[in-house]
């Protein structure tokens, strides 16, 4: 069956900065340690790879959960049917928010949600803040930090947006894009979540992400194709978190950008086959 996968490439920094986001001009003009400085200067220079679909969208409504971003499963534009054949496909559009800050100890940690067990799907499961885009956002970042602020009281100019990485689809053809920003001075953010939408808001370290500790790997098929599910076991003041499937798929592209290291594991995709016929309800592959 390994025959039959693939190992999704890690993009690496190109030399030509994100024409389409207002990054930092120096990073003078970026408060915090000098590594966070660092780092917002290597992400600046991150491009990720051209979609057919930038340009172009017809929003179809998300699936039934609240217009937020949650999935069991999501893949890199580029691995999907939307790379083969752009004219069929036209994915609803979304932002989440990788909130990178440095932590006590020194380590790269971003920010994440539990959903609130009262809500009808996804209860209770670990997200990054974002949402669906609205008409009035300027750019994906504005989507993703606007979200933050509704969902967990991030207020948006405490958030460096320095890079956005390779869309991710999820089954139910939303279209993901994953919005880097840095949070330079973590004490200003007082985390005061939605009731209604979020039940906790915690943190983890950016690195467990490539990394093989506390991570398991469930096989799943779809229509005679396997694939895997990354899950990553992770405990926060005496409160254990699983933060799996599109938030995991996301997080360990993310940590091996930053890091620029591929994690030590296989991601494995299904060869995904084009449906015949797509209408609002159309599901992968």
């Amino acid at each position: 069956m390994i025959s039959l996968l693939r190992r999704l490439a890690i993009s690496l920094p190109s030399t030509a900065p994100p024409p389409l986001f207002k990054l930092m001009d120096s990073a003078s003009s970026f408060g915090g340690s000098q590594r966070l400085m660092a780092l917002a200067h290597q992400l600046r220079f991150y491009k990720p790879p051209p979609s057919p679909l930038d340009d172009d969208f017809d929003d179809l409504g998300l699936e039934d959960s609240g217009g937020k971003v949650v999935s069991q499963v999501g893949f890199v534009e580029s691995a999907t049917p939307v790379a083969q054949d752009p004219e069929r496909f036209r994915p609803k559009k979304a932002a989440v928010l990788v909130c990178l800050f440095e932590g006590d100890a020194g380590d790269l940690r971003v920010i994440l949600t539990k959903r609130s067990s009262r809500l009808n799907t996804h209860s209770g499961e670990i997200a990054l803040p974002g949402g669906k885009a609205d008409e009035g956002d300027k750019d994906d970042g504005d989507t993703a930090t606007r979200e933050a602020k509704e969902e967990i009281g991030l207020d948006p100019s405490l958030v460096n947006i320095v890079t956005v990485l390779e869309p991710f689809l999820s089954k139910h053809l939303l279209r993901v894009v994953p919005v880097i920003g840095i949070l330079t001075d973590k004490k200003a953010f007082k985390p005061a979540p939605n009731p209604a939408e979020v039940e906790a808001v915690f943190d983890a370290p950016l690195e467990m992400f490539i990394k093989d500790e506390n991570r398991r790997a469930e096989e799943r098929e779809w229509l005679g194709n396997q694939y895997l599910i990354h899950f990553f076991d992770y405990k926060s003041e005496n409160k254990k978190y699983v933060i799996w499937g599109l938030t995991a798929g996301i997080l360990i592209r993310a940590a091996s950008i930053v890091y620029q290291r591929p994690p030590p594991f296989l991601e494995q995709n299904p060869i995904f086959k084009v449906p015949r016929v797509l209408e609002k309800d159309t599901v992968l592959p």
